[in-house]
């Protein structure tokens, strides 16, 4: 039935941000036309959050050593939002897109879902 998810990143400066995507973080790739470049995107997993507040949608990606992927990262001129701050759940930074948005990137101290079989 369902057979994958398709993230969508808006950003100020989408060629920007394709060219991080495919240059700095080797993401593989299509080309849907002109230029317009879909991600194979790492494994996934999702969950869902209660909020007082009006619902949200935020995209974080993950890692085995935080500390490692930054500084392998920081050497590729990756800009960070901050240093690393354990969560509990969690080490977690943000990584600046060029076109002026955010990723989060943590290394999860809770057990993962995206090794699961379907």
């Amino acid at each position: 039935m369902i057979n994958g998810g398709h993230v969508i990143l808006y950003s100020r400066d989408a060629e920007a941000d394709r060219t991080f995507f495919r240059d700095v973080l080797g993401y593989p790739h299509v080309d849907a036309g002109g230029g317009w470049l879909i991600f194979k995107a790492p494994p996934g997993e999702l969950a869902v959050h209660p909020t007082d507040g009006t619902p949200a949608q935020e995209f974080y990606l993950m890692c085995d050593d935080l500390a490692a992927t930054m500084a392998e990262l920081g050497e590729r001129g990756v800009e960070f939002t901050g240093p690393a701050t354990d969560q509990g759940w969690g080490l977690l930074t943000g990584i600046r897109l060029p076109g002026g948005g955010q990723l989060g990137l943590y290394e999860p101290r809770h057990p993962i879902a995206h090794a699961l079989p379907h």
